[in-house]
């Protein structure tokens, strides 16, 4: 084992490897905010790798409703009772503790996959990661308890009118290419590696002989055995699309987004390329779309960063799921990214509108001041309310090659047909 640092625990931590890192990391942010539970995501992915003889039942991409769910069935609850167990009341958080750029969230004083596997042996050996191998009905279906509520203070099912304690969110999940992946770590074969150029994780399948230990050790349950061909698959970050290879979206070889962000209806995605420096830190780069939401404003929060394999997908938090549980989920960060979504200030408005406005990648973004349209008042989180002032600034956003691939103006433009000329029809 090697230490290694972990900005999202705010500490060193143990790992199988020293560190080694890309030269750029893929990353994403989803604001569930927006789900709605379509899944067109989900048929994209499906419809584009997972539809051979073998895979009926693999789901790189998929949208399960919480708290109940999951795929496969409860898999967070398992593995997050797993680390209780090994430590009993110790894991938490010291929001305080070393607090600043380089640890946001303060420290996680609580183990990790790694660190909880220590002492611990498998059946070939001491443990890299604790994991377990879900069954087969819990691999049943991709969203079991679609749409179901739960009754904070009665129990599941049994809210009575007019109360309404109930809630449900819905989030979408895919492989988070994590920067210390525990399917990497717990390979005997070292079949699975991160890509220099863009920290895609993938699984050579030539090496691969089948042993399951990612589908053990992946906390998410992104990696997946596939019985007729006896080697594990996962999401490959459609790679090609990322490298710009696609002869029609990427004409001049602009990186471009993998095919369930670019399905997304309802503009739940942003998805994007950070630059990384050598020791593992985020290269400082405000005007880039995913490092201004990640590390700069901090709306956007890890999933599950208490697992340890400091992941690359970000959520902005839904705003009316009570706390605890939604810190449980995300860390200690909750509060403020759900106080800044609620009533965003000027330039953090204007980000948010380059959610799924443009197939291409953006590596930049500038903000053209516009005029003052308006104030309106929001209601906060604790009740009290602020004034929102509103303005139509243009936002444009940059490609890879520094190119403008998308200007879109805060306000929507409205246009007004001519009287006569167009049929009042749907």
């Amino acid at each position: 084992m090697s230490k290694v640092y972990n900005w999202q625990l705010g500490r060193d931590m143990r790992f199988t490897f020293p560190e080694s890192h890309p030269q750029w990391q893929f990353a994403f942010v989803f604001n569930i905010n927006r789900c709605i539970g379509c899944q067109t995501c989900t048929m994209a992915c499906k419809s584009t790798w997972t539809f051979s003889e073998g895979q009926e039942q693999m789901w790189w991409n998929n949208v399960e409703t919480k708290p109940f769910g999951g795929y496969p069935q409860h898999w967070d609850a398992k593995l997050l009772a797993m680390l209780e167990q090994r430590n009993p009341g110790g894991q938490t958080w010291d929001p305080q503790e070393g607090k600043g750029h380089e640890a946001p969230f303060g420290q996680f004083r609580g183990k990790t996959v790694f660190e909880a596997a220590e002492g611990q042996l498998g059946p070939d050996g001491p443990l890299e990661a604790i994991g377990y191998n879900p069954t087969e009905a819990e691999w049943n279906g991709p969203n079991i308890f679609e749409d179901h509520a739960k009754d904070t203070a009665r129990g599941a099912g049994q809210a009575v009118l007019p109360e309404h304690k109930i809630w449900y969110f819905y989030l979408a999940r895919l492989c988070n290419h994590c920067t210390y992946p525990a399917c990497l770590a717990s390979c005997p074969r070292q079949a699975i590696y991160k890509r220099p150029e863009d920290g895609i994780v993938l699984i050579d399948q030539s090496r691969c002989r089948g042993y399951q230990r990612c589908v053990d050790a992946c906390p998410y349950k992104k990696a997946h055995y596939r019985e007729n061909t006896g080697t594990s698959e996962k999401c490959i970050g459609c790679y090609p699309r990322i490298e710009g290879k696609d002869p029609e979206l990427s004409p001049n070889g602009e990186p471009v987004e993998t095919r369930c962000m670019t399905s997304c209806p309802g503009r739940i995605r942003l998805q994007g390329l950070v630059r990384i420096d050598e020791d593992g830190k985020w290269v400082h780069d405000p005007q880039n779309p995913l490092y201004f939401l990640i590390r700069e404003r901090k709306v956007a929060l890890p999933l599950y960063p208490q697992f340890g394999t400091e992941p690359n997908g970000f959520y902005i938090p839904p705003r009316w799921v009570p706390r605890p549980y939604l810190e449980q989920m995300f860390g200690p960060g909750v509060k403020e990214a759900i106080d800044q979504y609620t009533c965003p200030d000027r330039e953090l408005l204007a980000v948010l509108q380059l959610f799924r406005v443009t197939q291409q990648i953006l590596f930049r973004y500038e903000i053209v001041k516009g005029p003052k349209v308006g104030e309106a008042p929001v209601r906060m989180p604790d009740g009290s309310t602020k004034t929102q002032e509103l303005y139509n600034d243009t936002v444009i956003g940059y490609n890879k090659f520094d190119r403008e691939a998308i200007r879109v103006t805060v306000m929507e433009p409205v246009v007004e047909r001519e009287p006569g000329t167009y049929a009042n029809s749907i």
